[in-house]
């Protein structure tokens, strides 16, 4: 089973994180929620209150296949400012294993000097942020081993992104399908 780790931090975009979560597990992805605070009790940028899976202490990463940074304020700076996250996306990265990030999180990529010669999106205002990157406006962009996205209205097309690199195109458009979404995926 395909295994991939959602962080959350106090300020993150809840739409971005939870239309995530959802629609992966809905393809049969386990999926842990992973908070980079001292609790697993999180608050969202729009006061929504959820229980993550685990602290990020308490996951063995080795059998993890996806990485994946919603946006938000300020949980993007949280994400950014947790060592132990930054050490891991550039092993995952370093790996070619895949990281995808959504809204203000590609900001934390670029940060770390993971862009450099990659196509990438960002929410408007951030693009300075995406260091060495060909920064494009379109609502999902993948890059080798790396997806980003733009913001709230992207975060479908971004799951069913991600849904496409870890189990096909085919099961991406039948959960597409189930959830009722525009058919030009």
């Amino acid at each position: 089973m395909k295994k991939v780790c959602v962080f959350t931090a106090d300020g993150f975009e809840e739409i971005e994180g939870l239309t995530v979560v959802d629609l992966l597990r809905r393809a049969g992805i386990q999926v842990i929620m992973v908070s980079v605070s001292d609790t697993k009790t999180v608050i969202g940028s729009h006061n929504i209150m959820l229980q993550a899976d685990a602290l990020f202490e308490e996951v063995d990463y080795k059998e993890v296949d996806m990485l994946v940074l919603p946006g938000g304020m300020p949980g993007t700076l949280h994400l950014g400012e947790h060592e132990g996250l930054c050490s891991l996306i550039k092993e995952f990265a370093g790996e070619g294993k895949k990281v995808a990030a959504i809204c203000a999180a590609p900001s934390v990529l670029g940060d770390l000097g993971l862009l450099k010669g990659k196509k990438a999106v960002c929410y408007p205002g951030f693009e300075d942020r995406l260091t060495g990157a060909q920064v494009e406006h379109i609502e999902v962009v993948a890059d080798g081993n790396l997806t980003t996205s733009r913001g709230l209205g992207t975060a479908i097309p971004f799951a069913l992104e991600l849904i496409s690199q870890l189990f096909g195109r085919e099961k991406a458009c039948e959960i597409q399908k189930s959830i009722v979404f525009r058919a030009n995926l």
